[in-house]
């Protein structure tokens, strides 16, 4: 792993573009969707895994949706292999749309219901207060899933435990399944809702890889988190900020589009 932070960012950007064409290519393969959501996560989750965790850590996908951004990611850190990819989303496959646990080490628990990737992340954090290892707990999840109270319930039981070793992220990219987050149920502000629980909220560009290593590298302790500004379909121009990309699968004309343009 890369110590300097120069060198951090250009291996994460190095490994961006090989991830987004994997990503790319194993949804064209699979004929699934959710593409444009799993864009806009990768560089999180891959500058998490491959820059910031250590092996005791936990990544909790409460977004299961964009199980392909973290597939994509434990490839490239040499825990699946091109092989596994191949299986995306195909009979019996391990590699389901949603995640499924308990086959490898970097899917510690099942998402796909909205709002329930928190509170167990949240149980995580306790649970590592009572372990001899040092651990700490990532959890993704994306802005619409705010409008779920689970996370809100939450959020007072981590503040309240003082999850200390928790931090939460929120992938902001403003849409959703049915619209933008203002049109299906405002949650305009959303950094200031979560800091009125009392909680630090930090705003940064979820896809400037200097703003990620900034705010996750060598952080000292404490509950806090992490509100990234993202595009949905982040590096496919006609992806980008374009609801319809939460669901649409490519075509061998759009797939050999978007393609062209991630390799440019």
């Amino acid at each position: 792993m890369p110590r300097g932070r120069s060198a951090r960012i250009e291996a994460h950007r190095r490994a961006l573009g090989e991830a987004r064409l994997r990503l790319l290519r194993m949804h064209y393969e699979s004929g699934v969707g959710h593409i444009g959501g799993n864009l806009s996560a990768l560089d999180v989750t891959l500058f998490l895994h491959q820059q910031v965790m250590e092996p005791d850590d936990l990544f909790v996908l409460a977004k299961g949706h964009s199980i392909g951004a973290l597939y994509v990611t434990l490839w490239l850190t040499g825990e699946l292999s091109d092989e596994q990819l191949k299986d995306f989303h195909g009979e019996g496959s391990k590699l389901a749309g949603h995640p499924v646990p308990g086959w490898t080490p970097g899917i510690p628990v099942a998402m796909g219901s909205l709002g329930h990737g928190l509170p167990v992340a949240c149980g995580m954090a306790l649970a590592g207060r009572f372990t001899a290892r040092a651990r700490r707990v990532y959890c993704l999840t994306s802005d619409g899933e705010w409008q779920e109270g689970s996370n809100w319930e939450a959020l007072v039981f981590a503040r309240h435990q003082r999850l200390d070793n928790l931090t939460i992220l929120v992938d902001a990219n403003r849409l959703q399944g049915f619209g933008t987050t203002r049109e299906v149920a405002s949650m305009d502000d959303l950094a200031g809702r979560l800091r009125a629980f009392d909680v630090p909220v930090l705003e940064l560009d979820g896809h400037d890889p200097g703003a990620l290593d900034d705010a996750l590298v060598g952080a000292e302790a404490g509950l806090r988190v992490l509100l990234l500004h993202t595009v949905k379909g982040k590096g496919v121009s006609f992806m980008e900020n374009e609801m319809q990309w939460h669901y649409l699968p490519l075509t061998d004309e759009l797939y050999q589009r978007a393609v062209g343009e991630v390799e440019d």
